[in-house]
């Protein structure tokens, strides 16, 4: 057997440089403030970790990153916010960063940037559920998803110690990390003039404050909020209740409340726990704090924020939306009509009888059970009523305003939760899987992701969704069941009964 021995050190030199090659094959794009490079997921790119932000100043507004030399790789998510119960995600104070999913870097598609929940404390743009790319294929658009500063990081008012910014910094972020996609998305693919904005429950709030915000004026073109509402913001005598309860638990008094700003952060994140000193339940409420400064107004009151009406709005809810809410609490499903009442006091979050609304639904529903009115009543009340005052703002004013509601049941533990919280993000970003509610690509459930997506991006490409906008008087809106449709005025005689009483979003 002869050896060629020019052959063999080709060959070893072409093997030694394979890895080089791999590497100039991966995708490469440029921001303005350096070159990163993705990899190719699917049938499109990603590009994870992008820094949007430079590492935050507790408490202060973002910064724009520093610009860097080379290629930087965008191959892994950035941590999340320092938060409580999100074990499975590295966290940090710097965390500034978002994800594009995108079918090529040229052409100019239409942007959807995603704005996770997690009710302003919790909560990442790095979840399974929310990879962008097979919304991305499917609609041969950009997908982007983000993290940004939450809870006392974010959104604890601190403006009489020090920190002008701080009741809003998380929004600040948000508006920041719009400013650096209506930059640089267009060298991924992506049109900075059509750009959507969707969120789901925190997610959908923090939409609606943007809505209302004078420094995020023009960065978007479309929103849409799932079972996510802000029709008022916290208010500052509120927000300063929160914040001295806050100091409290942080050990800080009076004269050294600025030593907040060098606290080991695990410290501030173990002061999180507390009970609300103004609602009286649940841990300390942080939001979006009327502070006359980014914040002038509330988003939905005493109308629609004007500065956003000409912004086409899809506003939608699950049709069980507190199903979601049962954790290991499963009496909920066993209540006996001696117990309704009792459980709906706290969990409507308005001031009405709660024995007068057992009654009405018991005359709405005979068929119904305890266990059945007491969500009916909770998800009307306490979830519903935003999104309702929403869409009637805006057709009162003339803008475009569609309303949905999700009434697909979830196939979860032979269908008890119905349509619950949550339930919407797995079908419009297709990640059937990696949901708890679902967790399976049958058929029935590709099916209902399909026109999801389908509706979503259609609206991105639109602002036309493809039904009729949500007026005073009919009051259309989307039915996404099985079998989807549109209904003039859904549950009329439940919208009549809460409408009588004042509603105060709850935490504000």
């Amino acid at each position: 057997m002869k050896i060629d021995r020019r052959a063999l050190m080709a060959s070893g030199l072409a093997l030694a440089a394979a890895p080089d090659v791999r590497a100039q094959a991966a995708p490469i794009a440029r921001t303005t403030f350096g070159r990163v490079r993705g990899a190719t997921e699917g049938g499109v790119l990603s590009f994870k970790g992008v820094r949007y932000g430079a590492p935050t100043q507790r408490f202060m507004a973002p910064r724009e990153p520093t610009s860097w030399r080379g290629v930087r790789d965008a191959l892994a998510y950035g941590p999340a916010c320092l938060q409580r119960g999100l074990d499975d995600e590295p966290q940090s104070e710097d965390c500034l960063f978002l994800n594009i999913w995108t079918p090529s870097l040229q052409g100019q598609r239409p942007v959807l940037l995603y704005i996770h929940g997690g009710a302003y404390n919790t909560g990442s743009g790095s979840s399974p559920i929310t990879n962008g790319a097979r919304l991305a294929e499917r609609g041969d658009v950009v997908v982007i998803t983000l993290n940004h500063r939450l809870n006392a990081f974010g959104y604890a008012y601190l403006a009489a110690h020090g920190f002008p910014d701080s009741g809003n910094v998380g929004q600040l972020d948000l508006i920041l990390a719009l400013e650096w996609v209506r930059e640089n998305i267009g060298h991924f693919g992506g049109a900075p003039g059509l750009i959507t904005v969707f969120g789901q429950s925190g997610g959908g709030a923090k939409i609606a404050t943007l809505m209302a915000m004078p420094a995020a004026a023009g960065l978007f073109h479309r929103a849409l909020t799932m079972s996510g509402q802000q029709v008022t913001a916290s208010g500052p005598l509120n927000a300063t209740r929160r914040t001295n309860a806050y100091l409290e638990a942080c050990g800080l008094s009076a004269q050294n409340t600025r030593d907040i700003a060098t606290l080991p952060a695990s410290r501030l994140v173990e002061a999180l726990q507390p009970t609300d000193p103004v609602l009286g339940f649940g841990s300390i409420y942080f939001g979006p704090v009327l502070d006359q400064r980014y914040l002038q107004r509330h988003p939905f009151y005493p109308d629609a924020a004007p500065q956003s009406l000409a912004i086409p709005m899809m506003i939608g809810n699950t049709r069980d939306e507190t199903r979601g809410f049962v954790g290991s609490d499963r009496s909920l499903f066993s209540l006996t009509w001696d117990e309704v009442a009792p459980r709906l006091a706290s969990a409507m979050r308005i001031d009405i009888d709660p024995a007068h609304v057992v009654r009405e639904y018991r005359l709405l529903y005979p068929n119904y059970s305890p266990s059945d009115v007491y969500f009916a009543a909770s998800t009307a009340a306490r979830s519903w009523r935003g999104a309702l005052i929403e869409l009637e703002e805006r057709a009162r004013a003339g803008a475009p305003a569609y309303a949905y509601q999700l009434d697909w049941r979830a196939p979860a533990e032979g269908g008890i939760f119905g349509a619950p919280h949550t339930l919407d993000i797995p079908l419009v970003f297709g990640n059937l899987e990696d949901s708890h509610w679902i967790g399976a690509r049958t058929p029935e459930a590709e099916a209902m992701s399909a026109r999801m997506m389908d509706t979503l991006i259609r609206f991105a490409r639109t602002g036309d969704p493809g039904w009729p906008a949500y007026t005073p008087n009919a009051r259309q809106t989307m039915i996404f069941d099985t079998t989807s449709r549109v209904v003039s005025d859904p549950r009329r005689r439940e919208r009549e009964l809460f409408a009588r009483v004042p509603y105060i979003q709850p935490g504000t």
